[in-house]
């Protein structure tokens, strides 16, 4: 049996950048994935400037932008007749974001590793894993034999085989809202722009890829994906025309290859570290897809994985401590985006309520870089969306829609309860429990007392 200090499972995003790291800091990592790269893999494609600062560091800017990718500088998002534009300004965010498919993005890492070190096995399924005779994981079974490791890394994505088999059990779970469908486009526009936006029911995402390429995709209710699967071609051409802005972006461009689609997929977190092995990536978590957050944290939390693995090996009698420990910041790190990325999703056409808060944000230039900061999760949302803000923004949205007065008042009323409910179960650790709860107690009080007081000045 081949003998390794880390066995990482899975060589997309955060695999393959912790086995970039870790090689080139001299440990011996052997890198499996059943798939041959190029390979495609259900993703929004957007990497959040945060995201970029780290995977140039780890193929550097010139192999990134040769693909022909395009950086973005600009954001435009759309709810209703509420539109927000954002200059992604490099002072503050001295990298841009990008749009990249998996296929050219993924392949650009696991070559990096190869070049690291790390011994890479492509074409390689994992079956399952080794233990000794105290239970404890010391490598990794695969159909081209046992791989013995100090470390086992599931980095296998959704349905890790590493997961299942430590049983490694989910919690905080939340079903599907919507499917995605995206297809590519030839000929469109190249502008450095990403594009959001919800439109009646459905919600958007747009921006140019890598190879002169635009990725344009929409969002459909779940409950509708059977209708959806009959007649893809059809739908998703319909569902783009809802848009005006995009479907003109898109007139003349050739569609190039056929339409992708995401609906078997929820919200999780998971158990994320145990004898011998780690998760990391969508293995431990994964959020709704419309913050476009999936690649960046895969980036980052691979980066923080590796600190912690180098500092596990420096003192071998601490590794087990620090995983938990790093499981621990994964929770913390991800848990407000977790709620901010669910929130985006729901289905539905856009409310009285939210339309209102977009449009005083869009009215605010310190606001929508706040916005631009808590999507490259520098701020969190709740640095933006302040019970006083929220308080107002119901406010005005009673006056502005009294016809809707009723809905308005009940969606204020499940925010509220929403928020009390996720603080008192933050990160599903009981421990942070009444911490959590303690922290959001006062700004749960401020925000249902001014509601209570917009309730009284609308009913008088």
């Amino acid at each position: 049996m081949e003998d390794f200090d880390v066995a990482i499972v899975g060589a997309r995003c955060a695999g393959a950048s912790l086995a970039i790291i870790l090689a080139r800091k001299g440990f011996r990592v052997c890198l499996i994935d059943r798939a041959h790269f190029p390979s495609e893999t259900p993703s929004t494609h957007i990497v959040q400037p945060s995201g970029v600062a780290i995977l140039y560091d780890l193929v550097g800017p010139d192999a990134v932008l040769a693909t022909g990718a395009v950086p973005l500088r600009k954001l435009t998002l759309v709810n209703e007749d509420v539109q927000l534009d954002g200059h992604i300004d490099p002072l503050r965010f001295p990298e841009p974001g990008l749009c990249m498919r998996r296929l050219t993005l993924d392949t650009l890492l696991v070559e990096a590793a190869a070049r690291a070190g790390a011994d890479v096995r492509t074409g390689c399924r994992a079956a399952g894993l080794v233990r000794n005779a105290s239970d404890r994981v010391i490598g990794v079974e695969t159909n081209r034999g046992a791989v013995s490791a100090r470390l086992v890394v599931g980095a296998d994505g959704r349905h890790s085989t590493v997961a299942e088999t430590t049983g490694a059990a989910k919690y905080l779970v939340t079903p599907p809202g919507r499917l995605a469908a995206w297809a590519y486009f030839d000929a469109a526009d190249r502008e450095g722009r990403l594009r959001l936006a919800r439109v009646s029911e459905h919600a958007f995402l747009a921006a140019p890829a890598d190879n002169g390429l635009y990725m344009a995709a929409v969002t459909v209710d779940i409950a509708r994906r059977h209708a959806f699967h009959a007649d893809r071609g059809p739908h998703f051409a319909a569902g783009l025309a809802q848009w005006p802005e995009l479907a003109d972006l898109l007139s003349g461009a050739e569609q190039v290859g056929p339409i992708r689609v995401i609906d078997n997929w929820h919200g999780y977190f998971r158990q994320s570290a145990g004898p011998g092995w780690v998760l990391v990536g969508d293995a431990g978590h994964f959020k709704d897809f419309t913050a476009g957050q999936g690649i960046s944290d895969a980036l980052r939390q691979a980066r923080k994985l590796a600190k912690t693995i180098v500092a596990g090996f420096a003192d071998d009698a601490s590794m087990d401590d620090l995983l938990q420990r790093w499981w621990r910041w994964r929770d913390r790190d991800a848990y407000a985006m977790y709620w901010f990325a669910h929130d985006m999703g729901v289905p539905g056409v856009p409310t009285p309520l939210v339309t209102r808060m977009l449009r005083d944000i869009a009215s605010d230039q310190s606001a929508v870089a706040q916005f631009l900061g808590v999507m490259n999760h520098d701020l969190s949302p709740a640095r933006l969306l302040t019970p006083g803000r929220m308080a107002k923004a119901a406010i005005r949205a009673l006056r502005d829609r009294p016809d809707l007065a009723g809905a308005t008042l009940r969606e204020i009323a499940s925010a509220v309860k929403d928020q009390s409910h996720r603080a008192w179960h933050r990160a599903g650790h009981p421990s942070d429990q009444s911490r959590a709860s303690t922290r959001s107690g006062s700004a749960l009080s401020s925000f249902a007392s001014a509601v209570s007081r917009s309730r009284r000045s609308t009913s008088a």
